[in-house]
């Protein structure tokens, strides 16, 4: 465990326990929250890798414009 981690834990413990249960289950939401995008973002790379070939295809087809924002 890191110091931060241990600082963090530290300070939580001082909380009341109605609060050091809210602050647990943010914590394990973020964490499930976090593995759900790794799962999704794994899981999606052949997809990703298809619709860039598309877009690289359709560009060099001048079927593209510029986004004056970005010009």
């Amino acid at each position: 465990m890191t110091q931060a981690l241990e600082a963090a834990i530290a300070s939580a413990a001082k909380l009341p326990p109605q609060e050091q249960d809210a602050l647990a289950a943010l914590l394990v939401a973020e964490m499930e929250s976090e593995e759900r995008w790794g799962d999704l973002f794994s899981h999606s790379q052949g997809l990703l890798a298809e619709l860039a070939q598309q877009a690289l295809l359709e560009h060099a087809a001048g079927k593209t414009q510029p986004m004056p924002e970005l010009e």
